[in-house]
Protein backbone atom coordinates (compact mmCIF):
# COMPACT_ATOMS: atom_id res chain seq x y z
CA UNK A 1 0.00 0.00 0.00
CA UNK A 2 2.73 2.43 0.99
CA UNK A 3 4.81 1.54 -2.09
CA UNK A 4 1.87 2.34 -4.39
CA UNK A 5 1.40 5.69 -2.76
CA UNK A 6 5.11 6.49 -3.00
CA UNK A 7 5.31 5.58 -6.69
CA UNK A 8 2.22 7.63 -7.68
CA UNK A 9 3.07 10.47 -10.11
CA UNK A 10 3.06 13.92 -8.55
CA UNK A 11 0.17 16.23 -9.47
CA UNK A 12 0.84 18.71 -12.26
CA UNK A 13 1.97 22.13 -11.06
CA UNK A 14 -0.73 24.76 -10.81
CA UNK A 15 -0.01 27.67 -13.10
CA UNK A 16 -0.97 31.10 -11.89
CA UNK A 17 -3.23 32.73 -14.46
CA UNK A 18 -3.25 36.49 -14.58
CA UNK A 19 -6.53 38.09 -13.54
CA UNK A 20 -8.69 39.11 -16.49
CA UNK A 21 -8.68 42.72 -17.41
CA UNK A 22 -11.84 44.75 -17.25
CA UNK A 23 -12.15 44.53 -21.01
CA UNK A 24 -11.91 40.72 -20.91
CA UNK A 25 -14.31 40.54 -17.97
CA UNK A 26 -16.88 42.36 -20.05
CA UNK A 27 -16.42 39.88 -22.88
CA UNK A 28 -14.91 42.44 -25.23
CA UNK A 29 -11.90 40.38 -26.31
CA UNK A 30 -12.57 40.31 -30.03
CA UNK A 31 -12.17 43.36 -32.29
CA UNK A 32 -15.90 43.56 -32.97
CA UNK A 33 -16.67 43.54 -29.26
CA UNK A 34 -14.13 46.27 -28.60
CA UNK A 35 -15.59 48.40 -31.39
CA UNK A 36 -19.11 47.92 -30.08
CA UNK A 37 -18.00 48.74 -26.53
CA UNK A 38 -16.32 51.92 -27.74
CA UNK A 39 -19.39 52.97 -29.72
CA UNK A 40 -21.63 52.33 -26.72
CA UNK A 41 -19.46 54.39 -24.41
CA UNK A 42 -19.16 57.11 -27.01
CA UNK A 43 -22.93 57.25 -27.42
CA UNK A 44 -23.41 57.60 -23.68
CA UNK A 45 -20.82 60.37 -23.43
CA UNK A 46 -22.31 62.12 -26.48
CA UNK A 47 -25.76 62.06 -24.89
CA UNK A 48 -24.42 63.65 -21.71
CA UNK A 49 -22.62 66.32 -23.76
CA UNK A 50 -25.79 67.14 -25.69
CA UNK A 51 -27.81 67.50 -22.48
CA UNK A 52 -25.08 69.67 -20.97
CA UNK A 53 -25.04 71.84 -24.11
CA UNK A 54 -28.82 72.26 -23.96
CA UNK A 55 -28.67 73.20 -20.28
CA UNK A 56 -25.84 75.68 -20.91
CA UNK A 57 -27.69 77.32 -23.81
CA UNK A 58 -30.95 77.63 -21.86
CA UNK A 59 -29.12 79.00 -18.81
CA UNK A 60 -27.22 81.58 -20.84
CA UNK A 61 -30.26 82.89 -22.71
CA UNK A 62 -32.35 82.93 -19.54
CA UNK A 63 -29.73 84.90 -17.64
CA UNK A 64 -29.88 87.69 -20.24
CA UNK A 65 -33.50 88.51 -19.46
CA UNK A 66 -33.74 87.53 -15.80
CA UNK A 67 -31.35 90.30 -14.86
CA UNK A 68 -33.75 92.83 -16.43
CA UNK A 69 -36.98 91.28 -15.18
CA UNK A 70 -39.10 93.77 -13.22
CA UNK A 71 -41.14 91.08 -11.47
CA UNK A 72 -40.24 88.00 -9.50
CA UNK A 73 -39.62 85.13 -11.87
CA UNK A 74 -41.07 82.54 -9.49
CA UNK A 75 -44.07 84.37 -7.99
CA UNK A 76 -45.28 86.97 -10.52
CA UNK A 77 -48.72 86.22 -11.98
CA UNK A 78 -48.22 88.27 -15.17
CA UNK A 79 -46.47 87.64 -18.47
CA UNK A 80 -45.45 90.85 -20.20
CA UNK A 81 -42.05 89.86 -21.50
CA UNK A 82 -42.13 92.29 -24.46
CA UNK A 83 -42.36 95.35 -22.22
CA UNK A 84 -39.36 97.49 -21.33
CA UNK A 85 -38.40 96.52 -18.72
CA UNK A 86 -40.02 93.07 -18.93
CA UNK A 87 -42.41 91.92 -16.22
CA UNK A 88 -43.10 88.19 -16.16
CA UNK A 89 -43.23 85.16 -13.89
CA UNK A 90 -43.94 81.44 -14.03
CA UNK A 91 -46.30 81.03 -11.06
CA UNK A 92 -49.38 80.52 -13.22
CA UNK A 93 -47.54 78.32 -15.71
CA UNK A 94 -46.13 76.09 -12.99
CA UNK A 95 -49.56 75.74 -11.41
CA UNK A 96 -51.23 74.82 -14.70
CA UNK A 97 -48.51 72.38 -15.72
CA UNK A 98 -48.54 70.55 -12.40
CA UNK A 99 -52.34 70.45 -12.02
CA UNK A 100 -53.05 69.24 -15.56
CA UNK A 101 -50.32 66.58 -15.31
CA UNK A 102 -51.59 65.35 -11.94
CA UNK A 103 -55.13 65.07 -13.30
CA UNK A 104 -53.83 63.11 -16.29
CA UNK A 105 -51.86 60.73 -14.08
CA UNK A 106 -54.74 60.15 -11.66
CA UNK A 107 -57.02 59.24 -14.55
CA UNK A 108 -54.59 57.33 -16.78
CA UNK A 109 -52.49 55.17 -14.45
CA UNK A 110 -55.29 53.06 -12.86
CA UNK A 111 -56.98 52.55 -16.23
CA UNK A 112 -53.69 51.63 -17.91
CA UNK A 113 -52.81 49.10 -15.20
CA UNK A 114 -56.28 47.58 -15.46
CA UNK A 115 -56.03 47.27 -19.24
CA UNK A 116 -52.57 45.69 -18.96
CA UNK A 117 -53.82 43.15 -16.42
CA UNK A 118 -56.81 42.33 -18.59
CA UNK A 119 -54.66 41.78 -21.68
CA UNK A 120 -52.08 39.61 -19.90
CA UNK A 121 -54.16 37.56 -17.46
CA UNK A 122 -57.85 37.67 -18.38
CA UNK A 123 -58.45 38.25 -22.08
CA UNK A 124 -58.24 35.29 -24.49
CA UNK A 125 -55.46 35.40 -27.05
CA UNK A 126 -57.80 36.12 -29.97
CA UNK A 127 -59.02 39.22 -28.12
CA UNK A 128 -55.81 40.48 -26.48
CA UNK A 129 -53.97 40.63 -29.79
CA UNK A 130 -56.33 43.05 -31.60
CA UNK A 131 -56.76 45.21 -28.49
CA UNK A 132 -53.00 45.46 -28.03
CA UNK A 133 -52.62 46.37 -31.70
CA UNK A 134 -55.19 49.19 -31.37
CA UNK A 135 -53.40 50.52 -28.29
CA UNK A 136 -50.12 50.55 -30.22
CA UNK A 137 -51.79 52.58 -32.95
CA UNK A 138 -53.13 55.11 -30.42
CA UNK A 139 -49.58 55.73 -29.23
CA UNK A 140 -48.60 56.76 -32.78
CA UNK A 141 -51.35 59.35 -33.28
CA UNK A 142 -49.85 62.87 -33.66
CA UNK A 143 -50.51 65.43 -30.95
CA UNK A 144 -52.30 67.85 -33.26
CA UNK A 145 -54.83 65.15 -34.13
CA UNK A 146 -55.61 64.71 -30.44
CA UNK A 147 -55.93 68.48 -30.16
CA UNK A 148 -58.39 68.74 -33.04
CA UNK A 149 -60.39 65.84 -31.63
CA UNK A 150 -60.44 67.55 -28.26
CA UNK A 151 -61.74 70.84 -29.68
CA UNK A 152 -64.32 69.37 -32.04
CA UNK A 153 -65.58 66.44 -29.96
CA UNK A 154 -64.36 66.39 -26.36
CA UNK A 155 -65.06 70.01 -25.41
CA UNK A 156 -68.69 70.09 -26.66
CA UNK A 157 -69.48 66.85 -24.83
CA UNK A 158 -68.11 67.93 -21.46
CA UNK A 159 -70.95 70.32 -20.64
CA UNK A 160 -72.95 67.53 -19.04
CA UNK A 161 -70.02 66.39 -16.92
CA UNK A 162 -69.25 69.93 -15.79
CA UNK A 163 -72.91 70.50 -14.88
CA UNK A 164 -72.99 67.27 -12.86
CA UNK A 165 -69.79 68.13 -11.04
CA UNK A 166 -71.07 71.62 -10.26
CA UNK A 167 -74.40 70.28 -8.98
CA UNK A 168 -73.05 67.59 -6.67
CA UNK A 169 -69.48 68.72 -5.91
CA UNK A 170 -69.62 72.46 -6.48
CA UNK A 171 -69.76 73.05 -2.71
CA UNK A 172 -66.10 72.03 -2.51
CA UNK A 173 -65.04 75.01 -4.61
CA UNK A 174 -62.83 72.78 -6.75
CA UNK A 175 -65.68 71.81 -9.09
CA UNK A 176 -67.66 75.06 -9.10
CA UNK A 177 -68.68 76.04 -12.62
CA UNK A 178 -69.67 79.54 -13.72
CA UNK A 179 -70.69 78.49 -17.21
CA UNK A 180 -68.87 79.03 -20.45
CA UNK A 181 -67.00 76.68 -22.73
CA UNK A 182 -65.31 73.85 -20.83
CA UNK A 183 -61.81 74.67 -22.07
CA UNK A 184 -60.14 74.47 -18.69
CA UNK A 185 -57.37 72.59 -16.92
CA UNK A 186 -59.73 69.69 -16.21
CA UNK A 187 -60.37 69.34 -19.93
CA UNK A 188 -56.64 69.44 -20.58
CA UNK A 189 -56.08 66.79 -17.91
CA UNK A 190 -58.66 64.49 -19.49
CA UNK A 191 -57.13 64.93 -22.94
CA UNK A 192 -53.62 64.32 -21.61
CA UNK A 193 -54.84 61.18 -19.83
CA UNK A 194 -56.12 59.83 -23.15
CA UNK A 195 -52.82 60.69 -24.83
CA UNK A 196 -50.54 59.03 -22.26
CA UNK A 197 -52.80 56.01 -21.73
CA UNK A 198 -51.28 53.95 -24.61
CA UNK A 199 -47.71 54.59 -23.43
CA UNK A 200 -48.36 53.51 -19.85
CA UNK A 201 -50.44 50.54 -20.97
CA UNK A 202 -47.84 49.17 -23.40
CA UNK A 203 -44.93 49.39 -20.97
CA UNK A 204 -46.95 47.96 -18.08
CA UNK A 205 -48.24 45.11 -20.24
CA UNK A 206 -44.72 44.07 -21.21
CA UNK A 207 -43.63 44.16 -17.56
CA UNK A 208 -46.54 41.97 -16.46
CA UNK A 209 -45.65 39.45 -19.14
CA UNK A 210 -42.22 39.06 -17.53
CA UNK A 211 -43.64 38.10 -14.13
CA UNK A 212 -42.09 34.80 -12.92
CA UNK A 213 -44.30 31.98 -14.12
CA UNK A 214 -43.17 29.64 -11.33
CA UNK A 215 -44.44 32.06 -8.69
CA UNK A 216 -47.85 32.21 -10.32
CA UNK A 217 -48.07 28.43 -10.72
CA UNK A 218 -47.04 27.95 -7.10
CA UNK A 219 -49.74 30.32 -5.92
CA UNK A 220 -52.35 28.52 -8.03
CA UNK A 221 -51.19 25.18 -6.64
CA UNK A 222 -51.78 26.49 -3.13
CA UNK A 223 -55.38 27.31 -4.01
CA UNK A 224 -55.09 31.03 -4.75
CA UNK A 225 -57.61 32.66 -7.04
CA UNK A 226 -56.55 34.51 -10.17
CA UNK A 227 -56.84 37.88 -8.44
CA UNK A 228 -54.83 36.62 -5.47
CA UNK A 229 -52.11 35.47 -7.86
CA UNK A 230 -52.05 38.93 -9.44
CA UNK A 231 -52.04 40.68 -6.07
CA UNK A 232 -49.32 38.51 -4.50
CA UNK A 233 -47.09 37.76 -7.50
CA UNK A 234 -47.68 39.99 -10.53
CA UNK A 235 -48.24 43.41 -8.99
CA UNK A 236 -45.28 43.28 -6.57
CA UNK A 237 -43.01 42.15 -9.39
CA UNK A 238 -44.27 44.86 -11.75
CA UNK A 239 -44.23 47.76 -9.30
CA UNK A 240 -41.00 49.19 -10.66
CA UNK A 241 -42.28 48.79 -14.20
CA UNK A 242 -45.49 50.62 -13.34
CA UNK A 243 -43.45 53.47 -11.89
CA UNK A 244 -41.27 53.59 -15.00
CA UNK A 245 -44.30 53.62 -17.29
CA UNK A 246 -45.98 56.30 -15.20
CA UNK A 247 -42.91 58.54 -15.30
CA UNK A 248 -42.67 58.05 -19.06
CA UNK A 249 -46.29 59.15 -19.42
CA UNK A 250 -45.74 62.04 -17.01
CA UNK A 251 -42.85 63.23 -19.13
CA UNK A 252 -45.11 63.49 -22.15
CA UNK A 253 -47.86 65.16 -20.13
CA UNK A 254 -45.44 67.80 -18.82
CA UNK A 255 -44.10 68.67 -22.26
CA UNK A 256 -47.23 68.33 -24.40
CA UNK A 257 -47.67 71.42 -26.56
CA UNK A 258 -50.01 71.42 -29.54
CA UNK A 259 -52.89 69.46 -28.02
CA UNK A 260 -52.91 71.66 -24.91
CA UNK A 261 -52.60 74.87 -26.94
CA UNK A 262 -55.55 73.79 -29.10
CA UNK A 263 -57.89 72.90 -26.24
CA UNK A 264 -57.00 75.29 -23.42
CA UNK A 265 -58.32 78.83 -23.14
CA UNK A 266 -55.62 80.28 -20.89
CA UNK A 267 -55.67 83.34 -18.69
CA UNK A 268 -52.91 84.40 -16.35
CA UNK A 269 -54.85 83.73 -13.19
CA UNK A 270 -55.01 80.87 -10.71
CA UNK A 271 -58.56 79.74 -9.94
CA UNK A 272 -59.45 77.33 -7.19
CA UNK A 273 -62.03 75.68 -9.43
CA UNK A 274 -60.85 73.28 -12.12
CA UNK A 275 -63.96 74.06 -14.16
CA UNK A 276 -63.22 77.77 -14.70
CA UNK A 277 -60.76 79.16 -17.25
CA UNK A 278 -57.37 79.99 -15.88
CA UNK A 279 -53.83 78.86 -15.83
CA UNK A 280 -51.63 77.62 -18.60
CA UNK A 281 -48.68 75.33 -19.12
CA UNK A 282 -45.05 75.96 -19.95
CA UNK A 283 -45.19 74.25 -23.33
CA UNK A 284 -48.51 75.85 -24.30
CA UNK A 285 -47.28 79.32 -23.37
CA UNK A 286 -44.11 78.88 -25.41
CA UNK A 287 -46.03 77.69 -28.46
CA UNK A 288 -48.66 80.45 -28.31
CA UNK A 289 -46.35 83.42 -27.61
CA UNK A 290 -43.16 82.56 -29.47
CA UNK A 291 -44.19 83.98 -32.86
CA UNK A 292 -45.11 87.41 -31.46
CA UNK A 293 -42.28 87.66 -28.92
CA UNK A 294 -39.43 90.12 -29.18
CA UNK A 295 -35.81 89.14 -28.58
CA UNK A 296 -36.14 89.55 -24.82
CA UNK A 297 -39.58 87.92 -24.98
CA UNK A 298 -38.02 84.85 -26.55
CA UNK A 299 -35.37 84.83 -23.86
CA UNK A 300 -38.16 84.88 -21.27
CA UNK A 301 -39.82 81.91 -22.97
CA UNK A 302 -36.45 80.14 -22.98
CA UNK A 303 -36.21 80.82 -19.24
CA UNK A 304 -39.56 79.13 -18.72
CA UNK A 305 -38.35 76.25 -20.88
CA UNK A 306 -35.33 75.93 -18.60
CA UNK A 307 -37.67 75.47 -15.63
CA UNK A 308 -39.56 72.75 -17.52
CA UNK A 309 -36.23 71.11 -18.40
CA UNK A 310 -35.22 71.04 -14.73
CA UNK A 311 -38.62 69.69 -13.65
CA UNK A 312 -38.37 66.87 -16.19
CA UNK A 313 -34.87 65.95 -15.02
CA UNK A 314 -36.00 65.92 -11.38
CA UNK A 315 -38.99 63.72 -12.16
CA UNK A 316 -36.89 61.23 -14.13
CA UNK A 317 -34.20 61.23 -11.46
CA UNK A 318 -36.75 60.54 -8.75
CA UNK A 319 -38.25 57.70 -10.75
CA UNK A 320 -34.80 56.23 -11.32
CA UNK A 321 -34.02 56.41 -7.63
CA UNK A 322 -37.26 54.62 -6.76
CA UNK A 323 -36.58 51.88 -9.30
CA UNK A 324 -33.03 51.34 -8.10
CA UNK A 325 -34.32 50.53 -4.63
CA UNK A 326 -36.25 47.56 -5.97
CA UNK A 327 -34.80 44.49 -7.69
CA UNK A 328 -37.87 42.56 -8.80
CA UNK A 329 -36.52 42.23 -12.32
CA UNK A 330 -33.84 39.87 -11.05
CA UNK A 331 -36.43 37.09 -10.92
CA UNK A 332 -37.82 37.60 -14.37
CA UNK A 333 -36.43 34.31 -15.64
CA UNK A 334 -37.35 32.26 -12.58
Amino acid sequence: MNSEIDTAPPPPPVQDTPPPTSLQARGATRPGDRIFLGLSRGSGVLLLLIMAAIAAFLTYRASLVLTENKGNFLTTFEWDANAIPPDFGIAVLAFGTVVSSVIAMVLAVPIAVGIALFLTHYAPRRLSGPIGYVIDLLAAVPSIVYGLWGVLFLVPHLNGLFSWLDEYLGWTGIFEWQGGAPRTLLTVGILLAIMILPIITNVTREVFRQAPQMHQEAALALGATRWEVIRMSVLPFGRSGIISASMLGLGRALGETMAVATVLSPSFAINASLLDPGGGTFAQNIASKFSEASVQGRDALIASGLVLFVITLLVNGLARAIIERRKEYSGANA
